[in-house]
């Protein structure tokens, strides 16, 4: 029985030992991938941008982050939403106005969403991201890391049952491709494909080509090699129009 234990010990030490080497190196890829993309100039940046004619402000700096989406309806009233480190506040004609509950965590989920995928891989490095290098593959004769990201429970503005798979270039260090599942209308399976990447005063951004597959239970390290048999579905285009970035000093 001794020996059985300090068998089945060694066994536990050497996956944790194993899982830890795999989160570290995660992390290296993902920083290199951020200072890539743009470094430390996300963290004093101000991006505008339009997305579905719907306009996106976000602005940094010490820590401190605020997210907007400012939608006008038909009549010209303008509605303003704004997801900073106290929460969602919602604004009608300069005014505040009280929110439903039910309300503040699909709205939070859906700006943050949107300000999230611009600025891929910047958000990689949030404190609730858990990530892990879980293989690596070859997509279009590219090599790529794969890593696996998760959401640490009570996350604001993000679902953390779903789960995230982002290619990374192993030679460029571009985030290339991206998959991951959802729970939300009834669940489903998405992968992306970067496409028309462009930098802008020192930040990279890119659009993507939006797949769907049937199962949405599939593995998410399957979804390149049903991507590159032509198995998957072609649902939209993600679009990023009218970007403009400040950067502060």
């Amino acid at each position: 029985m001794r020996y059985t234990f300090t068998i089945l010990t060694i066994l536990l030490l050497f996956a944790s030992c194993t899982q830890s080497n795999d989160e570290s190196e995660a992390q290296k890829i993902v920083n290199k991938a951020i200072e890539v993309a743009g470094g430390e100039n996300y963290e004093k940046a101000i991006i505008k941008f339009n997305f579905r004619n719907i306009s996106y402000k976000s602005s940094r700096s010490n820590g401190e982050f605020k997210l907007e989406r400012i939608i006008i309806d038909s009549l010209g009233s303008e509605t303003r939403d704004i997801l900073s480190n106290s929460g969602l506040k919602r604004f009608k004609k300069n005014s505040a106005i009280k929110m439903e509950d039910s309300l503040i965590k699909p709205i939070s989920n859906s700006v943050n969403s949107v300000h999230y995928f611009i600025q891929i891989p910047f958000g990689l490095n949030d404190p609730a991201v858990n990530k892990t290098l879980v293989g690596r593959d070859i997509i279009n004769n590219h090599e790529y890391y794969e890593i696996k990201v998760t959401f640490d429970p009570g996350t604001s503005g993000s679902d953390h049952e779903d789960d995230y798979l982002y290619w990374i270039n192993e030679e460029t260090f571009t985030v290339d491709y991206l998959a991951y599942n959802f729970e939300v209308n009834e669940g489903g399976v998405r992968f992306r494909k970067a496409v028309n990447p462009r930098v802008i005063n020192g930040l990279r951004f890119v659009d993507y080509e939006n797949y769907s597959y049937s199962d949405a239970n599939v593995d998410l390290t399957r979804l390149d090699s049903l991507y590159t048999a032509g198995e998957l579905r072609l649902v939209s285009k993600i679009v990023n129009e009218d970007i403009e970035v400040e950067i502060n000093k």
